[in-house]
């Protein structure tokens, strides 16, 4: 049986409303981009988020274009490499977006972890640790920069613009206990050694333990986090073994039963979809869902049938 995780558990998960989000990845054409985000608010999604990776789109201008074209959705990172950025030129971005968005943005943050892409732009990718430190010190300045009465310009968001962090580590965990207004859970971590970016998923059992560890870290919180998970597969089928089965090459350890308890695997009809997403919202504490851009418009009536649950 999963151990219980009272401080975020199921009273408190029950309290806060569902929030749901679409990570769009693919680079597209002025009119494609604004369509999809038109499509995304349409569909429901509460929050459009971008990555932060070369070869996709800019976030922060993509992220302008999206508040052009919608009304109603929040605009994320999700989440900014800290490698390629500094605090001044950071907090410059955020507030300066956090104004042309009318106040919708919500800043992601992460330590990066593909090393080809520092190499390309010519940046240190450094240790894990360093990765971390580099990142608690762009929170840290951020915090004081966009702070400050004096800072020009200044984001529309007071007391600031909500922070994400994004990672499941020791280190990242606590990194979020002690800033973070949302923690994200990969669900996935890097297999160990590999500068590549080559992801493992992380198990139900194994989800569990690094919530209630950060749980342990955000004991002496005045306001609890939201919490996040990062959905990487959503498939609508009535058919869930047979659509699974090929993933069991990318979890070789794993028996079919256990990959379709993945936490970041969504496979079957909708109301089984449903029932996990319940279930891992009882279990965990998740009431804020991303999904990938694949996932769109499979996620949607997902989303429909659990709002207010």
């Amino acid at each position: 049986m999963p151990p219980t995780v009272q401080p975020l558990g199921s009273r408190a998960a029950r309290s806060r409303p569902f929030r749901f989000a679409v990570n769009l990845t693919a680079a597209a054409t002025d009119e494609d981009w604004r369509s999809k985000c038109r499509r995304a608010e349409e569909l429901g999604y509460d929050v459009i988020l971008v990555p932060d990776h070369l070869g996709k789109v800019a976030p922060f201008p993509a992220l302008v274009a999206a508040a052009e074209v919608t009304e109603r959705p929040r605009l994320g990172t999700f989440v900014l490499n800290a490698g390629f950025w500094n605090p001044a030129l950071l907090a410059r971005e955020v507030a300066t977006v956090d104004a042309l968005t009318g106040g919708r943005l919500e800043l992601g943050l992460g330590t990066g972890y593909v090393q080809s892409e520092h190499d390309r732009a010519g940046l240190p990718f450094g240790s894990p640790g360093e990765r971390v430190d580099h990142l608690r010190h762009l929170i840290e300045e951020l915090e004081r920069l966009l702070s400050a009465e004096d800072h020009v310009p200044r984001p529309v968001q007071r007391p600031r613009v909500p922070l994400l962090i994004g990672g499941i580590g020791n280190r990242m965990l606590r990194l979020s206990a002690e800033h973070a207004d949302i923690a994200a859970f990969t669900g996935a971590t890097l297999v160990p050694g590999n500068t590549t970016g080559k992801l493992i998923p992380t198990t139900a059992e194994q989800l569990d333990e690094r919530v209630a560890r950060y749980a342990e870290l955000a004991a002496g919180r005045k306001e609890p986090a939201e919490l996040n998970l990062l959905i990487q597969t959503v498939v609508v089928t009535d058919d869930r073994e047979a659509v699974a089965t090929p993933f069991l090459h990318r979890v070789p350890d794993l028996t079919l039963q256990q990959a379709l308890e993945l936490p970041i695997m969504l496979i079957g009809t909708v109301e089984q979809i449903v029932a996990q997403v319940l279930a891992q919202r009882e279990r965990y504490g998740f009431t804020y869902l991303t999904v990938l851009e694949a996932s769109m418009e499979a996620f949607a009536p997902v989303m429909a049938q659990v709002r207010g649950r």
